[in-house]
């Protein structure tokens, strides 16, 4: 399984990209034909308040699956986003076993 990590507009630190990597590795626990994974960070500029967005791309074989999330932090937009593609992952698996 390969991870792309692009981070649009700013250079994320590589403590950010290695806690990137150890949460999306996980996902092959789940369903462990995963090709790759390419996530997007990008940082929203509304107001007083800077939200950080995470954008993930899962690609399996014939299909792909993605997920966005907008947080306060990097770190919980990827809790978050991990969450719900290990569900969506368990969930591709399952109708793929029916």
């Amino acid at each position: 399984m390969v991870i792309k990590t692009e981070a649009v507009q700013f250079k994320a630190d590589q403590k950010l990209l290695d806690f990137i990597d150890r949460k999306f590795t996980k996902l092959n626990v789940f369903f462990d034909k995963i090709t790759s994974v390419e996530v997007y960070l990008k940082l929203e500029n509304s107001g007083q308040v800077k939200d950080k967005i995470v954008e993930a791309l899962v690609n399996v074989p014939g299909d792909s699956i993605f997920v966005k999330d907008t947080s306060k932090t990097f770190e919980e937009s990827i809790e978050k986003v991990g969450s719900s593609l290990k569900r969506q992952l368990v969930k591709y698996k399952e109708k793929k076993r029916a």
